[in-house]
């Protein structure tokens, strides 16, 4: 009986549990429609955890019981569902889903399909991101879109790039586009003091798109702040019923500068000195390069460590990313350390949806001393290093230049910054209303920094003394969303019926303190200030029988940086499209798309530099220099007293508003694999926000901040997008895009004076120099020359100018408006091929009809920038070798050059390895690889068009190392 029993409760257990014996199944997930693979397929066993992805080759292994229903999925393709029934194998073909395939982009507080946008928007992914140890994620995109000029400050560590759709909006206020990040608006001043680049607080691995709205019909929902352009960026996180994945991405850089400020070496600096009478003895006998002793070998690391996981109704990315960037010049050092982390928790069958997004950093800067490049163009080429007693080399002269090496060696100047980016947003269908939701947001930036600076003093200066500065900041942005969402569809008129409406305010608060000392000069100063702005927005859009379209919106914002009378702004915004395609006419066209839209719309600006410029405020003075003495203590120390000192203001300072216009077509041919958009538009900005000059004595200052003047911009945007081929071993896509841009001043005074400009563009070579100018009629980058005389050889001649006054007297009235800095057309071609598991890709740009002033020419172009130094000797441009110019000739026009280039600005060659628990993918990246240009400079592409000491670009050379688990 006991056997019986044994062996019965054996049955027991063993039956079921071969019943439920797994079994390993194989498989392949094609493309129906190529039978291309598709890698990185979702593979999961459906009501539970277990699951996979496909490989490069879009293979898949994976443990299943009988019974069970595998899901294969995969964005932009329908999902499929399998049940097991003791295949070996499974090869399945996904089928296009036409309605994912219609993309998704944001446009402010909602989204909507590519095919229903009326607005200028375009959206740039990861998929279509330059490649390489990218540190600032503006360079993400640059030349991916058309309309948007992304131009580099430099090759500092850490450094930025300056941002510009459709040109600027403004003079005096900001230029800078709002960066909206998963919902937060980001101060647009920089979220953080002592940065770099405010936007390094954005790991670039963690973004997953940037969407670009570019005219007002677009960006009227965000009112006072989308004068220059919004753009909304999208971190990563994560989908439902993704199996966990792990990834860790090494980027491995070499960071070398491209061009140095071209000096006169050792030999043609002694034959040009003594032609001009300098005595053989006053040389040194070496022949230094001192910009290759200041410039070296950046290196540089950037690690990512990333794991993402994804249930039926909770999902989270959580990411840890290390940046190490040396810059090329001697010390310069940059460090971050950063934890982001996104969980998104659904409920109620989805109609709840809960979205935490965190993110941590630190940064640390080593900043080298910018002044030791300008001191390496002018040291002495005859002089070493270090003399013969091993100490540095020094001119001894008061004014001289510092020997640079020393200056990089003896300058410490370090910041950290700490900050914490956070929003939580609730998104919550309600349930008695088919249609509607309800989302709130709600974020914050916070931002604390310190920094030590110390820096010797000048060896050359027997009365210099040191530099010690601290300081510290605190930056805090906080912002509360929200909004109700109405869609349905009446069916009667066939519409489709899109409705918005909320609000939402933010308030910035920035402290910072600076306690410095110079001998005897201290200066301590504590600053704060602290602004709000609170919104009401709505928008409505109509999708009329699937072929016409109409959105409106309006915001009225109230900001603290105006009076009361003037504290709140208007800003509305209409657009309108048409869906030819969808047209019975066009039943066989040619076309697979074809649309046209229309917008208009009204933004404004209110990026001023003072946040009470309406108030007749005091200011108290901040070192002894402006203090008062008052006394002496029992020692015979001086006593100072504080003083305050009224400012100008403005009490009827409002809104700077901009006004656009916007048409377009929207078309695509060949089933889509060739699609393209042309955009015009028309903006003027009015009520113009700048900084000008007033009687001096008047409003206690000759400078103030007021509304006056009017500017306008106008352009063509054309993009053109390819799939050229695409088989299961080669695929190839290109993107084209080209821009056309024209800016003008038409007013600038508040009378009509056409005569009437202001000096602005600073330039090194004296005290109070200006080379461009602000004048109506012209473009605000222009520049304000004297046009220089050459003789019969095509050789300038050395103060000889045009009388354009015909007066026979040469004056500031013959310096002329001439040529400007802002390109008249810039490009950008992107390539991407893919052979088997190879892929290469590359982007190019361009950019005509800019202008640059060689202002290091200018200064130092001359002989008496050798000889014409108190006490001292000094290098000048080589450029004097050929105007043989005495003294310094600031205003000529022969130093404004053509500045077009055509750059290969990234390609990446890169090789993808499949294993069987892993996939590697290494590749070899090289950004800055050749610039064509005729410009004669550093480098032809210069924000502002004013070459001074410039931070040399560097050419960065990456290799590239990504496991996928």
């Amino acid at each position: 009986m006991k056997t019986f029993l044994n062996a019965l409760l054996f049955c027991l257990i063993i039956v079921p549990a071969s019943l439920m014996a797994q079994s390993t199944v194989t498989g392949t997930v094609t493309d129906k429609a190529n039978a291309m693979p598709i890698p990185s397929a979702n593979i999961l066993i459906k009501g539970t955890t277990r699951g996979t992805v496909t490989d490069f080759d879009g293979k898949f292994s994976i443990e299943v019981s009988q019974g069970e229903t595998i899901v294969i999925s995969y964005v932009g393709y329908t999902t499929q569902e399998i049940v097991f029934n003791s295949q070996s194998s499974i090869n399945v073909a996904l089928e296009e889903d036409a309605a994912q395939l219609d993309e998704v982009v944001l446009i402010g507080y909602g989204s909507t399909s590519k095919q229903d946008a009326t607005g200028a928007v375009e959206k740039v992914d990861d998929k279509e991101f330059n490649r390489g140890a990218i540190v600032a994620p503006q360079q993400l995109i640059a030349g991916k879109a058309a309309g948007v000029r992304i131009t580099s400050g430099g090759g500092a560590a850490g450094e930025g790039g300056e941002i510009r759709i459709r040109g600027g909006a403004s003079l005096s206020a900001s230029n800078n586009p709002l960066i909206v990040i998963d919902g937060l608006p980001i101060d647009q001043r920089g979220g953080s003091q002592g940065s770099r680049n405010a936007l390094n607080a954005i790991n670039p691995a963690d973004i997953a798109d940037f969407v670009v709205l570019k005219d007002a019909s677009a960006t009227a929902i965000y009112g006072s702040r989308a004068s220059n352009g919004v753009i909304l960026i999208t971190t990563k996180k994560g989908s439902a019923n993704q199996p966990f994945k792990l990834e860790y991405g090494l980027q491995a850089s070499t960071r070398r500068i491209t061009n140095t400020v071209d000096v006169l070496n050792a030999s043609q600096y002694k034959e040009l000195a003594e032609a001009n009478g300098i005595t053989p003895s006053s040389f040194g006998n070496a022949n230094t390069d001192w910009q290759d002793k200041i410039f070296t070998t950046g290196i540089g690391a950037i690690h990512n460590i990333t794991a993402t996981k994804g249930y039926e109704n909770f999902n989270f990315r959580v990411n840890f990313n290390h940046v190490s960037q040396e810059g090329p010049l001697l010390g310069d050092l940059y460090e971050r350390n950063g934890l982001n982390t996104s969980f998104v928790h659904r409920f109620l069958d989805n109609d709840l949806k809960l979205t935490l997004v965190a993110r941590a950093i630190q940064d640390e800067y080593n900043y080298a001393p910018d002044g030791a490049i300008g001191e390496a163009v002018r040291f002495d080429p005859t002089q070493s290093v270090f003399d013969d007693n091993g100490n540095f080399t020094q001119l001894g002269a008061n004014l001289a230049p510092a020997n640079p090496v020393w200056r990089l060696e003896n300058t410490n100047n370090r910041q950290t910054i700490k900050r914490v980016i956070s929003n939580f947003n609730i998104d919550y269908n309600l349930p008695f209303l088919e249609g509607l939701k309800f989302n709130v947001n709600a974020g914050i930036d916070y931002a604390e920094n310190e920094g030590a600076n110390y820096g010797p003093a000048n060896p050359n200066n027997t009365d210099a003394f040191p530099f010690t500065g601290f300081s510290s900041g605190l930056n805090r942005n906080t912002a509360l969303d929200f909004f109700f969402n109405y869609k349905t569809d009446v069916e009667s008129i066939n519409t489709k019926l899109d409705i918005t409406a909320g609000h939402a305010f933010q308030e910035f608060y920035v402290r910072s303190n600076i306690d410095e000392s110079s001998g005897p000069n201290v200066t301590i100063d504590t600053d704060i200030n602290r602004n709000a702005l609170e919104s009401y927005f709505a928008r409505a859009s109509f999708d009329i029988a699937d072929k016409y379209l109409i959105s409106a919106s309006f915001r009225r914002d109230g900001s603290s940086r105006f009076s009361e009378d003037n504290r709140w702004g208007s800003f509305p915004g209409v657009s309108v499209g048409w869906k030819v395609m969808n047209e019975d006419f066009m039943e066989d066209s040619f076309f697979s798309n074809l649309k046209l839209r229309g917008g208009w719309g009204v933004t404004g600006q209110q990026e001023i530099g003072p946040n009470y410029g309406y108030l007749g405020l005091y200011t108290p003075s901040r070192n002894n220099q402006a203090n008062i003495q008052f006394g002496t203590t029992l020692n015979g120390e001086p006593i100072f007293i504080q003083t305050l000192r009224p400012e100008g203001f403005d009490e009827e300072l409002k809104w700077e508003e901009t006004t656009q216009y916007n048409v377009a077509l929207d078309f695509g041919f060949f089933n889509n694999r060739l699609t393209g958009t042309v955009d015009a538009y028309y903006r003027e900005t009015e009520d113009l926000l700048a900084t000008v000059p007033v009687p001096a004595g008047s409003n206690l200052t000759d400078l103030i901040t007021t509304n006056v003047g009017a500017i306008t911009s106008k352009g063509i945007e054309f993009s053109l997008n390819g799939v050229i081929a695409q088989k299961e071993d080669f695929g190839w896509d290109t993107n084209f895009n080209i821009t056309f841009q024209e800016q003008e001043i038409t007013k600038l005074s508040l009378s009509d004076d056409p005569n009437f400009f202001i000096q602005t563009g600073g330039i090194s070579g004296g005290v109070g120099n200006n080379i461009q100018l602000w004048k109506p009629g012209y473009d605000p980058s222009t520049f304000f020359v004297f046009r220089q005389v050459y003789d019969n050889s095509g050789n300038p001649i050395e103060g000889a100018y045009v009388d354009v006054n015909g007066d026979n007297q040469i004056t500031e009235a013959d310096r002329q408006a001439y040529k400007k800095a802002t390109p008249d057309v810039f490009i950008g071609f992107t390539n991407n091929f893919r052979y088997k598991k190879l892929d290469l890709n590359f982007t190019f740009r361009g950019s005509f009809g800019n202008y640059v002033y060689n202002n290091n020419a200018s200064s130092n172009g001359n002989i008496n920038a050798i000889t014409g130094q108190a006490g001292y000797l000094a290098n000048a441009h080589s450029d004097v070798l050929n105007t043989r110019f005495v003294n310094q000739n600031l205003f000529s026009d022969a130093y404004i050059e053509r500045a077009d280039f055509v750059r290969l600005d990234n390609v990446s060659l890169g090789y993808t390895i499949p294993f069987s628990k892993m996939t590697l993918r290494a590749s070899l990246t090289a950004t800055n690889l050749f610039v064509i240009t005729e410009y004669s400079g550093l480098d032809p592409e210069i924000g502002n068009g004013i070459e001074n000491n410039f931070y040399p670009r560097t050419r960065d050379v990456v290799l590239g190392l990504n496991f996928t688990f």
